[in-house]
């Protein structure tokens, strides 16, 4: 089933399947930190007030801006 990082919860998996139409640049800095397609990401964290959001990706947390992880396609990951 697709969806998007906002249909995520705590503790969620997903896997990467595409990204949204974006700069070319933005989507090399989103494969430089490993949001490769096939890639399973969890969702560890969000701020207070909704932003960032905390992944787990490839073994390593890291933050970006809801409007940022929003460019990947995700299907929900099955374990």
């Amino acid at each position: 089933m697709k969806m998007g990082i906002t249909d995520m919860k705590v503790g969620d998996k997903a896997e990467i399947t595409g990204y949204a139409v974006t700069q070319a640049g933005y989507r090399a800095k989103l494969l430089a930190l490993g949001l490769t397609r096939g890639a399973t990401i969890q969702l560890v964290g969000v701020a207070p007030m909704g932003d960032p959001m905390r992944l787990r990706v490839r073994g390593f947390d890291l933050s970006l801006r809801r409007r940022e992880a929003g460019f990947l396609q995700l299907r929900a990951a099955h374990e």
